[in-house]
């Protein structure tokens, strides 16, 4: 009895202890969490009313929203940060909901199991805990505007300006979450005796993939602040940060991961990086100046064009390190991998190609400017839309090591001596590029009371011919049928008439290897494991993207074999 009673005293010692170390780990979680709203307040600005003209035209005093007939959202905002915030949140509320809302959505696909997404929501809490420290006052007051129009419905999550915040941080995260291919990105630039005019002439995708409908409503922003220069940025609802964005000094930023390590603490969100070289560089080496500056969590490739330099350099950015690339060429690419000396991974530069779909897609855009000796607008947007392998070989129509992967949010055009930019009309790279001038755009944009076209029509690149074939059908068709596979294993029933469809997959896309993936998933998980070791089998066979997804497969294979 007295060993019994000493056992129990220890036990309950013991409880009580692990009782105090979940409080303390709880109370230390929800204080170094805890970021700050931005101390600021302007009635008069917060009380500002939106004249709605019609379904397709808004405005607070200088600043507007339109619609264009390509679906393209286009926005003009001016002034200080906070009013800046306060306005486009405003003209963009339902924007900012349907965005916020197709993110989820998309989030809740990838991610099906609820207990590893209330894990993600407290590793991403905790990753980003002090990431208001590392974005510059101006653009917390801009995103603190913004976020007063953001839903409440999200709240879950967390607090408006919170979520807004950490939302651009999306395209980092991505980094850590590198098996989900979200972010995969192609550039490329050519000047001089590369060019058909010999001006300087940038083409980029990217390809940030969260769902079709997050690509639906992409906005065009023109930003004239009160401070730096004025410039153009593609972006979403909710979104002050540059992924693709040019100034009007003809200076051009766009993004492009690199392989990172998974990051343990926040930083400045990249896109914010950006987005402080668009409105306060000029030239390469302001650029450079400004990335030194901030502090990254993960490593990133910065696409700078400059028209007062004629030419395009990468600034390639880890957390710990960052360095300049040139080439002694009249062109330049970038894909996904670091190139300068300092900064290269070994196990990357000095891989076969065919293991990187970066070194892959490198490549083969080699191959494309070689085929396209002098650039036009034409011919770069002809590269951005393709599709082949190396070589010309089909490797499947949505292929990571494709330039063109179909999914791009979009896809953009820089002559920057010209202060002219091409962005890609949905789907993805396949409808018109349109052509913004932004010397026209900056000089009659504060001025617009009604909806007005701002393109240059005559300057319009035709829709890409695949859009109207047969094989976009099937791609489309594929999708959905991809979908039914993923929404059986999920709610583990298996689909009527299996083998029909299974069959009709396969004729749509048969050089893909995830078509074969898929199947192999589906079959895996009803234990028909003969089907499923052929379905991997045949995977095997064909262009994957990186070693990793290989051993994925293998592994599977394994596994279905046992």
């Amino acid at each position: 009895m007295h060993r019994l009673k000493k056992i129990l005293k220890a036990l309950l010692k013991t409880l009580v202890i692990l009782i105090i170390v979940i409080f303390v780990l709880i109370v230390t979680f929800k204080l170094t969490t805890k970021i700050n709203l931005p101390d600021i307040s302007n009635p008069e600005v917060e009380n500002l009313q939106t004249t709605k003209v019609d379904s397709k035209f808004h405005y607070i005093n200088n600043s507007w929203l339109q619609k264009n007939e390509f679906g393209l959202w286009e926005m003009y905002i001016e002034g200080e940060a906070y009013k800046r915030g306060i306005i486009n949140g405003k003209l963009t509320k339902e924007l900012i909901y349907k965005q916020e809302n197709a993110f989820v959505n998309q989030i809740k696909v990838m991610i099906p199991s609820e207990s590893y997404l209330k894990f993600l929501k407290t590793f991403i809490a905790f990753f980003n805990r002090n990431i208001d420290k590392h974005i510059i006052e101006e653009y917390q007051n801009e995103i603190y505007g913004i976020s007063q129009s953001a839903s409440n419905q999200f709240d879950f999550i967390a607090p408006n300006y919170h979520r807004i915040l950490n939302y651009h941080a999306a395209h980092d995260i991505g980094h850590a979450l590198q098996n989900m291919n979200l972010v995969a990105c192609t550039a490329f630039s050519a000047w001089d005796s590369r060019s058909k005019d010999s001006s300087l002439i940038i083409g980029r995708n990217f390809d940030f993939y969260v769902g079709d409908e997050f690509a639906e409503d992409k906005i065009i922003m023109f930003c004239n602040p009160e401070k730096g220069y004025k410039f153009m940025i593609v972006t979403w609802g909710g979104m002050i940060g540059a992924t693709s964005g040019m100034n009007d000094q003809g200076l051009t930023v766009t993004l492009n991961a690199a392989k990172s390590d998974i990051p343990f603490g926040a930083a400045t969100p990249v896109s914010l990086v950006a987005r402080e070289i668009l409105q306060y560089a000029s030239t390469i080496d302001e650029a450079f100046e400004i990335a030194k500056k901030r502090k990254t969590f993960v490593s990133e490739s910065l696409f700078i064009g400059s028209a007062k330099d004629r030419k395009t350099a990468i600034i390639e950015k880890s957390p710990d390190n960052q360095a300049l690339f040139e080439t002694h060429n009249d062109n330049i690419i970038c894909s996904n991998h670091f190139q300068s000396e300092e900064m290269q991974k070994p196990e990357i530069i000095n891989a076969k190609i065919c293991e990187y779909a970066t070194t892959y897609r490198f490549k083969r855009v080699e191959e494309l400017l070689n085929q396209n000796h002098k650039l036009n607008v034409n011919s770069v947007a002809k590269i951005l839309r393709d599709q082949k392998g190396i070589k010309n070989e089909d490797i499947g129509m949505g292929n990571e090591k494709a330039v063109n992967q179909l999914i791009a949010h979009h896809s953009i055009i820089f002559k920057p001596e010209e202060l002219k930019v091409w962005i890609s009309t949905s789907p993805f790279q396949l409808g018109e590029f349109i052509c913004y001038d932004l010397n026209k755009v900056f000089t009659e944009a504060g001025n617009i009371k009604e909806s007005k076209i701002i393109y240059e029509n005559d300057l319009t690149i035709p829709a890409d011919s695949f859009l109207y074939s047969n094989n976009f059908k099937n791609f489309n068709r594929f999708k959905d049928i991809r979908t039914q596979i993923q929404a059986a294993i999920k709610t583990n029933t298996r689909i009527p008439d299996e083998d029909y469809l299974f069959n009709e997959i396969i004729e749509l896309n048969p050089q893909f290897f995830e078509t074969f993936v898929y199947l192999g998933n589906y079959f895996n998980h009803f234990n028909t494991s003969d089907k499923a070791i052929l379905a991997y089998k045949k995977a095997l066979t064909k262009e994957i993207p990186n070693i990793y997804q290989r051993e994925n497969i293998l592994e599977k294979l394994e596994n279905s074999r046992q």
